[in-house]
């Protein structure tokens, strides 16, 4: 049986929201809610932090934290120089994003099915676009579009609206096809998490700002699970709000 690790990378550095993983929503931090959505699903997380204020709220609610690089460019490289130094035996990480708090145990329970095939090498998730919510939100840039193959492999991720439909006037796209948005959480086996790490950045990636990009250059697969679930992920104090409300409103 596939054994299976979950890390929280979570950085107190941020442009446009500093310290969010120690932000309250509802009497709990971001980070605890984050950490205890994974152990629902997940037996072994570790929380990845270069901050000593996340790691003393992690190890307060009783949780596993590592301390690395301030360094890191990426999520990525944080996860993995967690995984080596927590000496884990696990053959696939899950990379957990640190901002997302109400994030599902079926949205990790549905990566770790990736992995029911030993051929997958990276998992990720994507979400049918809900087309009630029109076009202009499908245009956003913010909202990574992704396509796949038969097979469910990605073959591309795009900041742009993918596919692009020729003859058929934009207003109705919607009404055409079914478009699929990034959700960004992604699986890794050990080997290739070591590999990818090592790549350095492609041409596709520094133009969509989109690591997954550097992978698909490079010849790695990536497998998509589909899920249906809604996140709410937190970039800024307004982001927050949004998330308190949701809270409150179903008494989490």
């Amino acid at each position: 049986m596939t054994k299976f690790i979950g890390i929280i990378p979570a950085r107190y550095a941020s442009s446009r929201f500093p310290g969010k993983p120690l932000a309250d929503i509802c009497g709990m931090t971001m980070i605890e809610r984050v950490y205890r959505q994974a152990q629902k699903e997940l037996d072994e997380v570790i929380v990845a932090t270069d901050n000593e204020l996340i790691k003393d709220e992690v190890e307060r609610f009783g949780g596993k934290v590592i301390m690395t690089s301030p360094d890191h460019k990426s999520g990525t490289d944080r996860v993995f120089e967690a995984y080596r130094l927590s000496a884990s035996d696990a053959e696939v990480i899950i990379n957990i994003q640190g901002d997302e708090p109400f994030v599902a145990p079926s949205q990790i329970k549905e990566l770790k099915k990736c992995f029911n095939y030993p051929e997958t090498q990276i998992a990720t998730l994507a979400r049918p676009f809900d087309k009630k919510m029109g076009f202009e939100a499908l245009f956003d840039p913010n909202k990574v579009k992704v396509i796949f193959n038969n097979q469910r492999r990605a073959i591309y991720f795009s900041r742009a609206i993918i596919p692009y439909i020729r003859s058929v006037e934009w207003k109705k796209w919607l009404d055409e096809r079914e478009f699929h948005i990034h959700v960004g959480m992604y699986a890794y086996r050990a080997e290739v998490l070591a590999a990818i790490t090592s790549l350095p950045q492609s041409s596709l990636e520094l133009a969509e700002s989109l690591e997954q990009l550097r992978w698909i250059e490079n010849g790695y697969q990536i497998m998509m699970g589909i899920t249906d679930e809604p996140t709410i992920g937190i970039d800024t104090p307004e982001d927050l709000m949004e998330a308190i409300k949701f809270c409150e409103a179903n008494r989490l």
